[in-house]
């Protein structure tokens, strides 16, 4: 098993991804597109049949922090709900 010690105290990486994906208000496909992450990387990620190395996850939030990529709680409530459902192509 994999944890992430970082700030506060320590995470598993299906959570700490998970996290980082809500903190940017994108649904799984939009975040894969953007970090050009493969979707079934990220899926068994979240899933917690496979782990991201804690250096992955340490560059994604450094990135995410960085690049100004948080969106608010009330947008990142409001992407939960936009993606809430299967996602859909267009």
């Amino acid at each position: 098993m994999c944890f992430f010690v970082y700030g506060d105290g320590a995470m598993d990486c299906k959570t700490k991804i998970k996290e980082l994906r809500e903190m940017t208000g994108m649904n799984r496909k939009d975040f894969c597109k953007f970090f050009h992450i493969p979707y079934r990387t990220v899926t068994e990620w979240e899933l917690d049949n496979r782990h991201a190395p804690e250096y992955v996850l340490r560059l994604l939030e450094y990135y995410i922090r960085n690049e100004g990529l948080i969106k608010s709680p009330a947008e990142q409530k409001h992407a939960g709900e936009r993606s809430s459902s299967h996602e859909k192509t267009d």
